[in-house]
């Protein structure tokens, strides 16, 4: 992400194309005809995209944001990066998206523009013989008001940051099981730990069975690869409060002897996609500066097949002293979330969310734009869905209604890892992780299952594979936590 950011009061001489943001109520401010831009279609409606060579040969490109007094942030963000994609053959690029907003405004759209327009320019290229390039170099954002420089460039530095954390989970996503290795996610997290001076501790096979993490030693029996266990902390000086983020952390998942089919495994390289959050947006803590304590968890195994593969019928002991009977291999994330809510709940944080690639049944409900939240706690589900709404990463809460819990109840143990029912897969999974919190502990859980991978066309500032949902949400929500105790 070696795109550089200027600011100009106008729009400079030499730069190769002017970008215009257009709403659809004032096309006539596009500074061009109105018939030249409509001959092409374009409306000025969100998303919409026209090219115009002026007759001096400048190129003006101008995107559409619907209708003025529906603009604001995320309208601006998601501009810029359609604009981005429009112009990524491009060097240099100037940008007269901030000028949509009101001054008040001009800080946060800087902020979102620089966010926007990096992220649409992301590629995981790591294994291409001949990557294609991006000619991108310089973005040249033109606001005429008196925005404080100090105010600008940290607002640059910020949306590079956020960027640049998004990037991190999306690369940690995009590869391959058989080389992110949970030793090596783990390694990973040791390098963003020295870099952002973090706190970090990582916990091998004989510290995991000291620690009694039942649940992650018998997802990671069928393995040749090692487990791991990731704890992070930041700490700022006099922390008001304490928050900690919890991610599933399984680099690759073949449903174990429970085994799922070929299709079933082609994207399962992103079922670590809520550990990558996580270690995502530690990476960028520091350049939001939360006032609170913030503590990362990562359990990290894949699931596979081995000879010694945990069975259908086996119990596990978790973390709490919980047994759980596993009559299916294949709904392991939540055994080692277990593990980890455990852990969390033992340093009695003022709230806990964990995010994980947890059940198919929620991108059944929600499709594959929207997060399934639930949670203990309704004014902290409220906290966590306002951040998500906040940055643009947009949530739905689901019930957890009382009269669903005996359905994890089993014969053998305290309980089983699967519902004794095919319906509700996402509340009753979200109902297990709940006996692993702490009582009084304030948690919310996010099903990313469907959002943390993207198997459509490039979209805005998503492109195909790993979108590293959840970095802003999460960042966002450490950045305005307030503990009430």
């Amino acid at each position: 992400m070696a795109v550089s950011f200027e600011h100009r009061r106008t729009v400079p001489a030499g730069v190769d194309v002017v970008v215009v943001g257009v709403p659809s109520d004032r096309l006539e401010s596009a500074g061009v005809p109105v018939e030249a831009l409509t001959g092409q279609g374009f409306e000025g409606k969100v998303d919409q995209v026209a090219t115009i060579v002026r007759d001096d040969g400048t190129t003006q490109v101008f995107v559409g944001v619907g209708p003025s007094a529906e603009v604001d942030v995320l309208g601006v963000r998601r501009a810029a990066a359609i604009a981005a994609r429009a112009c990524a053959r491009r060097r240099s690029v100037a940008l007269t998206l901030p000028e949509l907003l009101p001054t008040e405004d001009r800080v946060a759209a800087i902020e979102a523009i620089v966010e926007g327009s990096l992220l649409a320019g992301y590629r995981f290229v790591r294994y291409k013989s001949d990557p294609s390039p991006v000619g991108l170099e310089r973005l040249v954002l033109v606001d005429g008001t008196s925005v404080d420089g100090d105010d600008r460039e940290a607002a640059v530095q910020r949306g590079r940051r956020v960027a640049e954390a998004v990037a991190l989970a999306r690369d940690l996503v995009n590869t391959p099981g058989g080389e992110l290795t949970p030793a090596l996610f783990a390694e990973a997290a040791v390098e963003v730990a020295e870099r952002e001076n973090l706190q970090v501790t990582v916990l091998g096979p004989d510290e995991i069975a000291e620690a009694g993490l039942g649940g992650l030693l018998g997802v990671n029996r069928g393995s040749t690869n090692p487990p791991r266990f990731v704890e992070l902390t930041y700490e700022p000086d006099d922390p008001q409060g304490s928050l900690a983020l919890v991610g599933k952390g399984i680099t690759f998942d073949s449903g174990g002897l429970s085994i799922k089919t070929a299709e079933g495994m082609m994207t399962m390289k992103d079922d670590m996609g809520g550990a990558a959050a996580v270690l995502g947006a530690f990476s960028a803590l520091a350049a939001v500066a939360p006032r609170c304590r913030v503590s990362g968890y990562l359990p990290l195994t894949d699931n596979m097949s081995g000879g010694d593969a945990t069975r259908p019928g086996d119990v596990l002991k978790i973390r709490n002293g919980k047994t759980v009977e596993v009559l299916n291999t294949d709904a392991e994330g939540r055994l080692i979330l277990a593990d980890a809510l455990s852990l969390a709940s033992e340093a009695r944080p003022d709230a806990i969310v964990d995010l994980a690639t947890l059940t198919g049944a929620v991108e059944v409900a929600l499709g594959n734009r929207i997060a399934g939240l639930m949670g203990n706690d309704l004014h902290w589900i409220d906290e966590v869905r306002a951040a998500a709404e906040r940055v643009g990463e947009r949530v739905w809460p689901l019930p957890m209604p009382d009269e669903y819990r005996p359905r994890l109840d089993s014969e053998v143990a305290d309980l089983r890892n699967i519902s004794k029912t095919k319906d509700a897969g996402t509340i009753t999974a979200a109902m297990f992780l709940r006996e692993f919190v702490g009582a009084g502990i304030p948690w919310a859980h996010l099903d990313i299952a469907g959002v943390a991978w993207w198997g459509d066309a490039a979209e805005a500032d998503v492109s195909p594979g790993g979108t590293g949902w959840g970095v802003r949400t999460l960042l966002e929500l450490a950045r305005t936590f307030r503990s009430e105790s």
